[in-house]
């Protein structure tokens, strides 16, 4: 029998809902994903210390017997998107030939930095240059540690993570606002189960997505209040500790809050926008008073490095023992595979009215090199730091990485009263890292609740609302239960889910390339058709049956 008509799939999906109490919820998906949640809590407090080990068993068979996977997933997905962006099939666009985009470029390039990467380019951007140059990595070979250093980091943010985002989003954009089907997981196996993913299959497919995301962003969560908690403690002298950052959650989840209930064209359009420029200052202000001569060689030097080496290393997969490429490249490609139904759902939502085209090279390269320039930065200022200090700069960010921004500002040669600009650049260091913890809550409450609520566009307030207080509740009950190691296991599990969700994103590949090439087809068609409408139009007039005649 032939599946029924896609929208007709839509209501079906949404039909199951449970709607009471001012809630649209699939009462599946919500109950299991919370089911799930509780559970996992409870063993983490019952039994944190198995909850690590088991998960950290799970965590290096994925790593040591599938590297492979995410090695060649991840280069795959960088070549689809390519071709997509560079073929016929680019032209296609996102909701129809008569979509309009709702955001400008600043405020949708905004919206993609500030969840896709935000916090962790602020906790990461010192300490993992300044830890590849130490250690040398075994990639991207050159006669300056420098240079291996920060090219490194540039494949862990930059085409490789914003390609699997940009796929991801595109999947998602196109079954959702082409093919008329819910904005959810589920839609992406459209082609392969049919009218089958509107019962119990689609159920636990939003279930898996729904907990990558929630653990996910706990755990992202978690990071950056610790990181919010040591500027803090700097500009106030506030202590650091579990007790403070789960204060700092509550409070900061709330203003999370209020920008969930002034909606996203207020809320995140407009705290994303503030954050670019934010951050576009705060960034010229280091590159000033730091190296910038330095900054400006190793930028260009670390990406020739990166674009002449990159077909090489990013298919490097490690033959001869040692744990680096578990520990950075596979930890990465994991993270950011689990991290993409997030992601990817929350770019999706946000391109309707974008060409293919648009959407792939705008999340494929202008956050890519803004990440780079962000890097080349801080990267740079600290590596130049440690070298002139002989090393301790590393140790320091060793012993405390939620403090290594800080650190660094703490080092910085401030000509004019020094004191009192460290102060500032501490402040503005916070102030980012807060508002990144804001968006990315309020836009991951619109990511999970489009996948509890069957893919609707249009949910109750309250509904975004509940899920944002969620969010900060599982982060602060992790850290009470087990403060960093539970994070350190969530983030375990989150990376263990990576494996699946890198198979799902292969299998919705090809289902992808079918989807559009058809769509392309009907684009050209109905362009087609209006061409010759207008041709007759400007021939006969309004006299059709002139030209009938």
């Amino acid at each position: 029998m032939p599946d029924r008509d896609t929208e007709a799939l839509y209501g079906i999906i949404s039909e199951r809902n449970l709607r009471k109490f001012g809630f649209d919820l699939n009462p599946i998906v919500s109950f299991a994903s919370g089911l799930f949640v509780v559970l996992f809590a409870a063993f983490a407090l019952l039994r944190l210390e198995q909850a690590s080990q088991l998960f950290q068993i799970l965590n290096e068979l994925v790593v040591n017997q599938f590297d492979w996977v995410f090695i060649l997933s991840s280069n795959l997905f960088i070549l689809v998107c390519l071709y997509f962006a560079l073929s016929r099939l680019g032209s296609v666009r996102i909701g129809g030939l008569d979509a309009e985009k709702e955001f400008s470029n600043f405020a949708w390039y905004s919206m993609l930095l500030s969840a896709g990467m935000g916090i962790g380019l602020m906790f990461w951007a010192v300490g993992e240059p300044l830890s590849h140059f130490i250690t040398s990595p075994p990639i991207f070979a050159s006669a300056e540690p420098a240079y291996t250093a920060l090219a490194t980091t540039f494949l862990h943010w930059g085409l490789h993570p914003w390609g699997i985002y940009a796929l991801m989003a595109l999947g998602l954009a196109f079954f959702s606002y082409n093919k008329k089907l819910p904005l959810s997981l589920r839609s992406l196996f459209y082609p392969l189960l049919g009218e089958r993913i509107c019962g119990p299959i689609g159920d636990i497919i939003d279930t898996f997505a729904v907990l990558s995301v929630l653990f996910g962003l706990a755990t992202s969560l978690g990071l950056g209040i610790q990181q919010i908690n040591s500027g803090l403690a700097y500009i106030v002298g506030i202590e650091f500790s579990i007790g403070m950052q789960v204060l700092l959650i509550g409070v900061i989840t709330l203003i999370a809050v209020a920008s969930v209930l002034s909606g996203i064209d207020k809320g995140i359009r407009l705290l994303s926008s503030l954050n670019m420029k934010v951050a576009l200052v705060f960034m010229l202000v280091v590159f000033l008073l730091g190296p910038s001569g330095y900054i400006i060689r190793l930028f260009s030097n670390s990406l020739g490095v990166y674009a002449g080496q990159i077909v090489q290393d990013a298919f490097f997969i490690n033959t001869n023992g040692g744990d680096w490429q578990g520990m950075w490249s596979i930890f990465y490609l994991a993270w950011w595979i689990s991290w993409s139904p997030f992601v990817g759902m929350f770019i999706a939502r946000i391109s309707r009215g974008r060409t293919i085209r648009e959407l792939i090279l705008g999340v494929l390269i202008i956050p890519s090199l803004l990440s780079f320039v962000w890097l080349s930065v801080f990267g740079g200022t600290a590596i130049h730091l440690d070298l002139e200090l002989g090393g301790s700069l590393f140790q320091m960010v060793q012993d405390n990485l939620p403090a290594a921004l800080f650190e660094l500002l703490r080092l910085l040669d401030v000509p004019l009263l020094a004191e009192l600009g460290r102060m500032a650049l501490v402040i503005l260091a916070t102030l980012l890292v807060i508002i990144y913890f804001i968006t990315s809550s309020d836009s991951g409450s619109i990511v999970v609740d489009k996948m509890t609520s069957g893919g609707k566009l249009n949910t109750p307030v309250k509904q975004r609302v509940f899920w944002c207080l969620m969010e900060g509740l599982i982060a602060a009950v992790l850290l009470v239960i087990g403060g960093e190691k539970a994070l350190e296991a969530l983030q375990t599990a989150v990376i263990t889910a990576g494996l699946p969700l890198a198979l799902i994103m292969v299998v919705m590949v090809s289902a992808l390339v079918r989807g559009v090439k058809a769509a392309h087809r009907d684009q050209q068609a109905w362009v087609e058709a209006r061409r010759l409408e207008g041709l007759i139009r400007e021939r006969f007039g309004d006299n059709p049956g002139e030209y009938d005649a």
